[in-house]
């Protein structure tokens, strides 16, 4: 059987006083009038197994999440994207590529196919809905980077949507 139960709370079940992201908590699977429930501990609040649990683990409260660009709708970022698309500023066009990756991601853009030019691969996009055609250079970002690259542009994308 495939259970499925509510992410880690806020909260504290025992004192009622918050979670702290960092430290250690438990997390005990109740039994309660034949449906299933998890509650959360601090470890100031755990006095062992409550009535009616059926097991419990050991746990760090994670930290919440940060706001990404998946928090802007798709259509905002194609007209982000098609303000930046014909940059010529070498980190802008690794920002732009950043931005497609996410957009081909969320099926707002679609790759047609790519050219190369000067030993230079382009990406060759347009838009679900008949927008472009566009031409974005394959930047071929290490990993490591690519993560940088993506948090900076997260950062200025909820910087600008957030202004707005």
């Amino acid at each position: 059987m495939d259970y499925r139960f509510k992410p880690i709370s806020k909260t504290c079940a025992g004192t009622g006083e918050p979670l702290v992201p960092g430290e250690i908590c438990y997390s005990a699977l109740i039994e309660k009038d034949g449906s299933y429930d998890r509650e959360d501990y601090s470890q100031a609040g755990w006095n062992g197994l409550p009535e009616g649990g059926i097991g419990f683990w050991k746990c760090i409260v994670p930290e919440p999440e940060q706001k990404s660009v998946s928090a802007i709708d798709p259509e905002s970022l194609l007209q982000y994207f098609e303000q930046i698309v014909d940059q010529t500023n070498p980190q802008q066009q690794k920002l732009t590529y950043v931005l497609a990756l996410s957009l081909l991601q969320r099926r707002r853009l679609k790759l047609d196919g790519s050219t190369v030019r000067d030993d230079i691969e382009y990406l060759q996009l347009s838009g679900v809905r008949g927008e472009g055609p566009y031409e974005v250079r394959d930047q071929q970002i290490p990993e490591a980077e690519l993560t940088q690259l993506q948090s900076a542009l997260n950062e200025q994308l909820s910087s600008q949507w957030n202004a707005a």
